[in-house]
C-alpha cells in the first residue's frame, strides 16, 4: 500500500472465492460486506484472483511478472517452488526484476508468521504491560506494520541501486527476504542495546521508562496525561510548571542519573501535584515551559487530526495520494487478463 501511495502501480493477486483472509477479519464490515481490517491496508491496488493450480492462471501471473519491476509475495517456503514459480527462476530470466518475500521466521523456516506469535517470541511482550502483570501485546499488529515498512525500504533501496548501476544487479542483490521475527527484534532498538551493554535481561516498566525520569503516565484531576522529560533543561521546566521548588532545589535531581536513582521520590511528588488540577491546565503550563506532554486520547479523538475515510483509511503518512479504493475480490480480473499492466491506463 505504501508503494501504491507513492505512485507505484500495484496489482494484488489473491486466491479465488476466499481471497485475502483479512477480508473475513471482522466485524466491523462496511455496507458492502468488506472487513475494516482489509480496507485499512489495501487502497491503491487493482485486484485479480488467480488459481495457481490452473495452468492458464499461472500463465497470467507469469505474464504480469515478466513486465513487473517488483514482485512481493508472502507465501510459506516452498509454496511457489512446487508450482513452478520459483523466484530465482524469474530473477534469472528478467535481469531487472526485484523480488521481495515477507516471511514469518526467515527463508529456512516453514512456520507461518502471525503478528501475535512474533510479538511473543521477539521479546516485545516480555517488556510490555504492568510491572507486576502478565506479558502484554501491543494494541496494533505492529510487527506486521514494521515488517511491511522494512520491505518497502528494502524494495526502494534495490530500485535505487538498479537505477544507479551501469550493469544488471546480481540475483542476490535483487532477491530480498524480510522476516517478521527479525524486523521485530531489530525494532527493540534501545531496549536491545540496554541488554547487550549491561548483560542483564530487560524487564517491564509499564508506562515508565527504563532510562529517563520523569517519563511516564500520570493521572490529573480529570484524565491521564504523559510527561516526557528528555533532558535536564526540560526537568527544570517541569519543576517550574508544577511549582515544585523542593525538587528544583534538590542537587541530587539536577541530572537524569540522579533522578533515576531517586525515581520513587520524584514520581511520587509529581503524581501528588498532578492530581490537583485538570489535564488541560497542566498541558498549558508545561507548554509554557517547553516540556513535552500530552493527554491520553481515544482513537477517534486522534483520528480527528488527520484526513480519514471509512473506505480508504488514514491518509498516506508518506508524500502520496489515494488513487484507488481497496479492490473487491477479482474486481479488475477481466481488465487485467485483457490488458495486463496497461489496465491502469484503462482506468485513468
Amino acid at each position: 500500500m505504501t508503494l501504491g501511495d507513492l505512485g507505484a502501480d500495484v496489482i494484488k493477486v489473491e486466491r479465488p472465492i476466499v481471497g485475502d483472509e483479512t477480508r473475513a477479519w471482522g466485524p466491523p464490515f462496511d455496507s458492502r460486506g468488506e472487513a475494516a481490517y482489509y480496507l485499512s491496508i489495501n487502497r491503491n491496488k487493482l485486484g485479480i484472483a488467480l488459481d495457481l493450480e490452473l495452468s492458464d492462471d499461472r500463465g497470467v501471473l507469469q505474464g504480469l511478472i515478466s513486465e513487473a519491476d517488483v514482485v512481493l509475495d508472502n507465501y510459506k517456503v516452498g509454496t511457489l517452488e512446487r508450482r513452478g514459480l520459483a523466484p530465482e527462476r524469474f530473477l534469472s530470466e528478467h535481469s531487472g526484476l526485484i523480488w521481495c518475500s515477507v516471511t514469518g521466521f526467515g527463508p529456512s523456516s516453514e512456520r507461518p508468521g502471525y503478528d501475535f506469535v512474533v510479538q511473543a517470541e521477539s521479546g516485545w511482550m516480555s517488556i510490555t504491560g504492568d510491572v507486576n502483570g502478565d506479558p502484554m501485546k501491543c494494541g496494533v499488529a505492529l510487527a506486521d506494520v514494521i515488517a511491511g515498512k522494512d520491505a518497502t525500504i528494502a524494495i526502494l533501496g534495490a530500485l535505487v541501486a538498479r537505477g544507479r548501476s551501469s550493469t544488471a544487479l546480481t540475483v542476490a542483490k535483487r532477491r530480498l527476504v524480510i522476516s517478521l521475527a527479525h524486523s521485530a527484534t531489530a525494532a527493540l532498538v534501545n531496549v536491545a542495546q540496554n541488554a547487550l551493554v549491561s548483560g542483564r535481561e530487560a524487564g517491564r516498566w509499564g508506562n515508565a521508562h527504563p532510562n529517563l525520569v520523569p517519563y511516564q503516565l500520570f493521572r490529573a484531576a480529570d484524565a491521564h496525561l504523559v510527561i516526557a522529560v528528555g533532558n535536564d533543561a526540560q526537568w527544570r521546566g517541569c519543576c517550574s510548571a508544577l511549582a515544585l521548588d523542593t525538587l528544583d532545589s534538590d542537587e541530587r535531581l539536577r541530572t537524569n542519573v540522579g533522578r533515576l536513582a531517586e525515581r520513587e521520590h520524584v514520581v511520587a511528588a509529581i503524581a501528588a501535584r498532578v492530581r490537583e488540577r485538570p489535564a488541560a491546565e497542566w498541558i498549558a503550563a508545561f507548554a509554557r515551559h517547553g516540556v513535552p506532554t500530552g493527554r491520553v486520547r481515544t482513537v477517534r479523538e486522534a483520528l480527528a487530526d488527520v484526513p480519514t475515510s471509512a473506505l480508504t483509511g488514514v491518509a498516506p503518512a508518506v508524500p502520496g495520494s489515494v488513487r484507488f479504493p481497496p479492490p473487491r475480490l477479482d474486481e479488475h480480473g477481466t481488465l487485467i487478463r485483457a490488458h495486463g499492466w496497461a489496465a491502469f491506463q484503462q482506468l485513468t
